[in-house]
């Protein structure tokens, strides 16, 4: 049987393509995932899957030859995301090491291989094709990121070369949606607004910095759903190889979140302006370990995964953070 590798599956946005997957009527799956965290193994307590391994135990197993011939694809999610991490050795053997390796086996046996890279290797800059000149890692986790695309770029030969088999990396964006629980500080904007206004009445969100005013920094928030639709997409298109900006094209203010969130949850359709004075939205000092690494503006350019034909729309914020809250409100 001819599995479909999906790593980091119990995490976040792969627990969420496991579940697209199943949706798409696809059952037979290979979960690969270190549940050192158990609370993860929630996420897919309600997926249909073939196996589970161990993300060192599958590594062991496709450098020794066992996956020759029995996998059709490889969603590969598994990564460290804590953006704030700083023991390099770690990140680096967990996003870099263990990526190269896959990677190397796809194209030797000519599977096609699907990936996550970030938006965080953009840094301080305010371009955002997929181009080297706006890449700018500001952290350890955002340059594992970047030197993994660097490996790939040089490995399929530059830009129109084809590949022995589809590789596609996507650089998410800020991400929100159902299943983040267990990344704990770093889960999304969205969530963490949630779970505050229903603990204290309140959304704190940090004061003004490079030029922006409170609260009005700007991101590219995009849903985890939209996401596994891109996934979903090059799945179908093995033709389509490179490097791909997921967002929604938009950059939208912490504070249009922090209104989705509060006005979700009262029922109401009040301004920031109103919530600021309503002491809704309360704006906290900005923390100095984020200084000179805070990315205070993201916009993803969508021009390059359109010209390779993808259609699908991407929920803005007012969409999607309520459609996630009211889920939030459920569980």
């Amino acid at each position: 049987m001819s599995l479909i590798a999906v790593t980091g599956a119990a995490g976040f946005i792969g627990s969420r393509l496991v579940a697209g997957l199943n949706h798409a009527g696809i059952g037979s799956i290979l979960a690969v995932d270190n549940l050192e965290n158990g609370d993860k193994v929630k996420n897919l307590a309600g997926a249909e899957i073939e196996d589970y391994l161990d993300q060192r135990e599958f590594l062991a197993r496709l450098q020794a030859g066992h996956f020759d011939g029995g996998l059709e694809a490889i969603l590969h999610q598994g990564a460290c995301s804590d953006t704030m991490a700083t023991d390099g050795r770690y990140v680096m053997e967990n996003n870099y090491a263990y990526s190269k390796s896959v990677f190397d086996w796809c194209q030797d046996e000519e599977v096609p291989l699907i990936y996550a890279s970030s938006a965080a290797v953009y840094g301080p800059g305010r371009e955002f094709g997929e181009t080297r000149e706006n890449e700018d890692p500001l952290n350890v986790y955002a340059y594992s990121k970047f030197l993994f695309d660097q490996y790939v770029r040089r490995r399929i030969g530059g830009e129109g070369a084809q590949p022995a088999a589809q590789v596609a990396g996507l650089r998410y964006f800020n991400v929100y949606g159902p299943n983040e629980a267990h990344k704990g500080r770093m889960a999304s904007v969205a969530f963490h607004a949630y779970h505050q206004y229903r603990a204290e009445g309140r959304v704190k969100l940090f004061v003004g910095s490079d030029g922006y005013g409170d609260g009005a920094q700007q991101r590219d928030f995009v849903h985890v759903d939209d996401v596994v639709c891109v996934n979903l997409w090059l799945l179908e298109r093995r033709e389509v190889s490179g490097i791909f900006n997921c967002g929604t094209g938009r950059a939208q203010t912490f504070n249009e979140v922090a209104a989705a969130v509060v006005n979700t949850v009262d029922g109401a359709d009040l301004s920031v302006e109103d919530l600021v004075e309503k002491n809704f939205i309360e704006y906290i000092p900005f923390p100095p370990q984020l200084v000179g690494k805070y990315q205070s503006y993201t916009q993803a350019d969508l021009s390059r995964l359109r010209d390779a034909g993808y259609e699908g729309a991407f929920r803005a914020v007012q969409e999607g953070v309520a459609g996630y809250v009211r889920e939030l409100t459920k569980a």
